[in-house]
C-alpha cells in the first residue's frame, strides 16, 4: 500500500461539527452540550481530569461509511466502522491494548487536533487531508499514564488506505464494524481489584480501559445501544486470556 511520505504540520485541523453527516450528529451534539465528557467520566469513573500541559495526549476517533456518504439520515449506516490499532506487547505504556490513534502532544503541534492527525499519520499512515474533525472531548486523565487525554471525533469522507507503519507501536490497523460493536453477544463488564468498565469483544481482541470506555459512551449517546448484560462482570484478567491482546502486565516477555 501507499501511505503519504510525509505529512501535512497545520492542515485541517479546524472543527467542523456542521459538516458532520446526519448519522454522526448526536454524537457530535452529545459532545458540543458536554453529555459525552460527562458520560465519559462517569464511565471512567476512577479516572479524573488534571491540569498538566506538559503530559497532554490527543487521540483520533475516526468514524467512517461509504454507504452514507451521500446521505443525510440520521440512522446508523449497516457499513459505519470505527478505526482502531492494536499495540505492540514490547511497548511500555499500554501495551497489548486495543486503542484509537494518538499520543503525547510534540511541541511543534499547534493544537490537540494537529497532535491526533499527526499520530494517526504516524501510527496508521493516514492522509490527514481524507478527514473531517468534527468535535473534541474535554480532556479526561488516564491513571496509569497520568497523560490528560483528549478525545478527537472525526468523520473519514474518503477511506484512504491505512496499514502497520511500525510494528513496534502498532502492530494491527482496522475498521471495526460498529454494527458487530453494539451487539450484546460482544459486550461485557471487566473488573480488575475495585475497578470495572465495559469491554467489547471484536476481532478475537479485548477493547477496554479508556477506547472500551469512549466507545461506549458514543455508542450510548448516539442511541445505537442495544440492551446487553452490564451485570455480566469478567475478571479482566480472565478476560484476556482467550483473546490475542498479549498485554504485557498479564504475562511474561522472554
Amino acid at each position: 500500500m501507499s501511505y503519504p511520505s510525509t505529512d501535512l504540520p497545520g492542515v485541517n485541523t479546524a472543527l467542523r461539527p456542521e459538516a458532520a453527516p446526519g448519522w454522526l450528529r448526536p454524537v457530535v451534539d452529545a459532545v458540543h452540550h458536554g453529555h459525552a465528557s460527562a458520560a465519559l467520566e462517569r464511565e471512567l469513573h476512577e479516572r479524573y481530569k488534571e491540569d498538566d500541559p506538559s503530559k497532554r495526549a490527543a487521540v483520533l476517533m475516526l468514524l467512517a461509511s461509504r454507504e452514507a456518504s451521500t446521505s443525510d439520515a440520521e440512522t446508523l449506516p449497516g457499513d459505519a466502522s470505527v478505526l482502531l490499532t492494536h499495540r505492540s506487547p514490547r511497548l511500555r505504556s499500554h501495551s497489548g491494548q486495543i486503542a484509537f490513534p494518538g499520543g503525547r502532544v510534540d511541541p511543534g503541534d499547534i493544537d490537540i487536533v494537529d497532535c491526533a492527525l499527526r499520530e494517526a499519520w504516524e501510527e496508521t499512515g493516514l492522509d490527514r487531508r481524507s478527514v473531517t474533525p468534527l468535535a473534541a472531548l474535554d480532556e479526561v486523565q488516564i491513571r496509569p499514564t497520568g497523560n490528560p487525554v483528549h478525545p478527537i471525533v472525526a468523520h473519514w469522507d474518503n477511506e484512504v488506505p491505512v496499514g502497520v507503519i511500525d510494528p513496534m507501536e502498532a502492530d494491527e490497523v482496522f475498521l471495526a464494524p460498529l454494527s458487530e460493536l453494539i451487539l450484546p453477544d460482544n459486550r461485557i463488564t471487566v473488573s480488575r481489584g475495585l475497578w470495572t468498565g465495559p469491554a467489547f469483544l471484536i476481532n478475537d481482541y479485548l477493547v477496554w480501559g479508556f477506547t472500551g470506555g469512549l466507545l461506549s459512551v458514543m455508542i450510548q449517546e448516539a442511541g445505537w445501544e442495544q440492551p446487553w448484560d452490564r451485570g455480566h462482570v469478567v475478571p479482566l484478567e480472565e478476560a484476556l486470556a482467550t483473546t490475542r491482546n498479549n498485554e504485557r502486565w498479564g504475562r511474561a516477555l522472554p
